[in-house]
């Protein structure tokens, strides 16, 4: 994301059962809803929403995009203030990929195997929550590479 040195800062708190994990200013946020992805900026009109699990991306207007895996929750918005009640969530660069694939791996075999609709419903989620998993990590890999190596 590029962002514009200049733009409002939007107010972002991040807490999850462990505790405040994010408390700062963004210039956009992008985050994974029930109804689809959100991106919010200073003045967004009020609004609730179910977060699924995903990743949460911050746009700073001075430094790199920061994510930030959530595995599901409440986001509310105020035109000045953003709070996020997550269940887990994980900086990117805490996530065990190495976990995220066992658990993808096991998550698609209990699928295939499920004899019981609650079981398949089970390992589905936990895929879909292993993939958000895999997904934060790689595109916070990518956006490292991106500011490694840019494009001139």
């Amino acid at each position: 994301m590029t962002e514009n040195n200049n733009a409002p800062q939007l107010k972002v708190e991040i807490v999850s059962s462990q505790g405040k994990l994010f408390s700062g200013d963004c210039t956009l946020l992008s985050v994974s809803t029930t109804e689809g992805e959100l991106g919010i900026v200073h003045g967004h009109t009020p609004l609730l929403a179910f977060l699924k699990p995903g990743e949460v991306r911050m746009g700073h207007a001075t430094e790199a995009t920061e994510y930030i895996y959530v595995s599901g929750g409440i986001l509310e918005v105020q035109p000045f203030l953003v709070s996020i009640l997550a269940d887990t969530a994980i900086r990117a660069k805490n996530l065990d990929e190495a976990a995220a694939k066992q658990a993808r791996a096991k998550a698609e075999t209990l699928m295939k195997t499920a004899t019981s609709r609650i079981d398949y419903a089970a390992a589905k989620a936990e895929l879909m929550q292993s993939l958000a998993i895999l997904r934060t990590i790689e595109d916070a890999r990518l956006q490292r590479q991106k500011l490694k190596h840019p494009i001139a």
